[in-house]
């Protein structure tokens, strides 16, 4: 684990678990530039949820410092980059390629939706770009006073591109969610409540104590039976009525009988 941990200093984060192993804390560390994420920021994100034992049933998202996450590192588009990390966007890179990177980098948030845990985004501050599109990964968003969501990528001339698309449609709706992303408006922290993108919003000050009571809300009940659920939950989309309904039927009578 000293290993990991090394590795991800240098990608700007901080893990961090509870006595009992059922908590896992990430921290985006890098203060200095609010939490901006790079590519190596992705590839640790990625890490994690590669390292994570089955033990864990929460996971919290925090930002360091005066910010959630301001976005993408604007100093990968520059000549020199970001120091210490190849370039972002190799020179003549083909468009299969470039998916396949870009593939990769996403795998940095997908983890977030797995049902063996809950995941938490406890947002302070700025949430830009890929900052809004990381909190969008995590099954539940506590947020601050002082939260600023935007979807930044099309004013920049890019699209968002790191699965935050599909839960802010499914959160807000398709004209609010084109709304959001083709101004490149913030959304402050009550309108973010309205709108379903957060689930409670508090003063800044106690940010740490509502995530906390959250935490152990959620530790209170079986971890099988939420594991489960979750997973029915996250079905329920894609799925007709009777679809969902066999699902439902499976997954109790595995819980009542173990099979």
């Amino acid at each position: 684990m000293a290993d990991l941990a090394e590795e991800l200093q240098r990608s700007g984060l901080v893990l961090g678990t509870s006595e009992d192993g059922a908590v896992a804390t990430v921290t985006l560390n890098r203060p200095e530039r609010r939490n901006a994420q790079t590519p190596g920021t992705w590839r640790g994100l990625a890490r994690i949820g590669e390292e994570l034992g089955e033990e864990v049933r929460v996971v919290v998202l925090r930002g360091e410092g005066l910010s959630f996450s301001a976005g993408l590192d604007t100093r990968v588009f520059t000549p020199e980059g970001i120091p210490g990390e190849p370039p972002a966007l190799p020179t003549g890179i083909g468009p299969a390629a470039l998916q396949d990177l870009i593939g990769e980098y996403q795998q940095g948030f997908t983890w977030l939706r797995d049902p063996r845990f809950t995941s938490i985004a406890a947002v302070h501050g700025h949430a830009i770009g890929a900052g809004f599109q990381l909190a969008l990964s995590c099954d539940l968003r506590i947020v601050a006073d002082d939260a600023k969501f935007c979807m930044k990528e099309p004013a920049l001339g890019l699209v968002p591109d790191l699965t935050g698309t599909k839960p802010l449609v499914e959160l807000v709706g398709l004209p609010r969610a084109i709304e959001i992303c083709l101004t490149a408006r913030n959304v402050l922290a009550e309108e973010a409540l309205a709108l379903g993108i957060a689930q409670q919003v508090v003063p800044g000050a106690e940010l740490a104590t509502a995530v906390q009571s959250l935490v152990d809300a959620l530790l209170a009940v079986n971890a099988d039976a939420a594991r489960a659920t979750k997973a029915l939950l996250q079905a329920a989309s894609a799925n007709t009525l009777a679809e969902q309904a066999l699902l439902e039927r499976q997954a109790q009578t595995k819980r009542l009988l173990g099979e």
